[in-house]
């Protein structure tokens, strides 16, 4: 028999003793009583929608919110040479979009992380998906004397997203943990490099539907509405360090800046961030101008035309959009795999499985600008090797995190190394890349060839920041294993009950 918390019974229960009051807790089962009587309709779908809040179905909703996220930020990059015609700007000021995006989410992910380390996070959570698809859908009617609206509103936009990629991550790892918390983790992150895909696959398959690239914006926002919805109804908000057996026995920190002290002191935190900041350097900057350079090397081929008509071809577009999905869901999985393998030969398998893949990343990476002259098929197999490898360190990153920060402290950490790793990244990088093709191109008379040329120099940037973030991956591997058990030790001490105040 289950029994609501206003003492109705609610039919169709099995008889196995439980009661199940609308907070979701558990206790002792009642015996039959003459004072319960029949739930009401609305009463019996409240009951019906706890015994759906599983956490596989929490993990699932939280990781299509995050395809999302990422859909949403890269359906731009899939119609950026029509934009750059619409509103008649350069490489710089393409690049400007992404750029604003990202500086706005970085400096709303600290002050999300400290909500979501003290208040109802799925609440935070369902807001901003409202906030940012409610922008989004805005912004497609913004006309082309206001570009200057257009750049704000994505900086908005960053807004909503940093509420989400701050909060979900810790809510999965309160539900999870040990190797579950690693395969949950690793499903969620499927969603970054799939959304990514899908958002240039949207945006160009929208354009050329409508063909008018302002439908591309208008597809996801109804998506993101009903995620925010599903969020409220379906997904808790277990308790910090749940997963860890710690409900109920540690408070809140006492103060953002202590745990900021304490993330400074974590070695293995720092130095993963700075790689993370490397990852982001280098896809901020490929996901914004990689299809406008491989456009530009079918220009001198010869095999299309410049982009001077009304909907430019989306075809780049759409096969790295493809490439994105494909790379990104080997990447993750592959690397989830070999770290889970690796971890029986060392411990210091998680910073060492993405320091190798960082490395060899960025060789591809670097063949992309030798054979893109001369073969796209053979840049897009550079591509597709070094997405690969690139991907291999998202969901680990996110599980070295859990390993080295205590739960009461997750949000912030997530939060934080997400403002560093875009401030260090791709807030910058692809205004800069940009910045340098345009002025590469004043050098030389303006030529196809040229335009070509001078943004693959630009891009030529990035492997070597990808091999900056191996080395910092490889520091995180040194300070691993001390930061690990110093985390499980603060933890076991916080477990503890505190010394009884009663004198006898």
């Amino acid at each position: 028999m289950c029994v609501e918390s206003d003492g109705c019974e609610i039919e169709g229960c099995s008889s196995s003793d439980e009661v199940r009051t609308l907070s979701g807790s558990m206790s002792p089962g009642l015996k039959p009583s003459p004072d319960l009587h029949p739930c009401k309709p609305g009463q019996k779908f409240r009951a019906a929608l706890l015994r759906c809040r599983s956490p596989a179905a929490a993990a699932g909703i939280l990781s299509f919110g995050n395809v999302l996220n990422y859909m949403d930020r890269y359906t731009v990059a899939g119609v950026l040479l029509d934009i750059q015609r619409h509103y008649e700007v350069t490489d710089s000021g393409a690049g400007l979009l992404q750029t604003v995006f990202i500086c706005s989410f970085m400096v709303a992910a600290p002050i999300f992380g400290y909500l979501g380390d003290r208040f109802n996070r799925k609440v935070i959570l369902s807001c901003g998906i409202f906030f940012w698809s409610i922008v989004t859908l805005s912004s497609s009617f913004i006309g082309k004397e206001y570009y200057w609206l257009f750049v704000l509103s994505r900086g908005l936009v960053g807004i909503g997203e940093s509420s989400y990629s701050s909060i979900s991550p810790t809510i999965i790892g309160d539900l999870y943990t040990n190797n579950s918390r690693t395969i949950m983790l690793t499903v969620f992150y499927l969603a970054i490099p799939l959304g990514s895909g899908l958002g240039y696959i949207l945006g160009s398959g929208a354009k050329d539907a409508a063909e008018d690239w302002h439908w591309a914006l208008r597809v996801s926002p109804f998506l993101g509405i009903t995620v925010s919805a599903l969020i409220l109804l379906f997904v808790p908000d277990p308790k910090r360090g749940s997963a860890d057996h710690m409900e109920g026995r540690i408070p809140p920190s006492p103060s953002w800046i202590s745990d900021m002290k304490a993330l400074a002191k974590n070695r293995s935190y720092v130095f993963s961030s700075l790689a993370s900041a490397a990852v982001s350097f280098a896809t901020g900057a490929f996901g914004m101008l990689i299809p406008i350079y491989l456009f530009r090397a079918q220009v001198v081929q010869k095999e299309v035309e410049a982009c001077t008509k009304k909907v430019c071809s989306s075809r780049d577009s759409l096969i790295f959009g493809a490439i994105t999905c494909v790379t990104g869901l080997l990447g993750v999985v592959i690397g989830a795999a070999t770290t889970r393998f690796c971890r029986r030969k060392t411990e210091r398998a998680d910073p060492l499985v993405c320091a190798v893949s960082m490395l060899g990343s960025a060789i591809f990476i670097c063949l992309i600008f030798v054979v893109a002259k001369t073969s796209i098929i053979g840049a897009y197999v550079c591509i597709f090797i070094g997405e690969t490898l690139l991907f291999l360190n998202w969901a680990i990153t996110a599980d070295i995190l859990m390993f080295v920060v205590i739960p009461t402290r997750r949000a912030t950490a997530v939060a934080f190394q997400s403002f560093t790793s875009h401030l260090l990244g791709d807030a910058g990088s692809p205004y800069l890349i940009g910045l340098i093709s345009d002025e590469l191109q004043k050098t030389y008379a303006s030529s196809e060839l040229w335009k070509f040329l001078s943004l693959g120099y630009a891009l030529m940037l990035c492997p070597f920041i990808i091999v900056l973030g191996g080395m910092f991956f490889l520091a995180t591997a040194l300070f691993f294993l001390d930061d690990r058990e110093k985390a499980e030790q603060l933890k076991k001490l916080m477990q503890q009950p505190p010394p009884s105040s009663v004198k006898v």
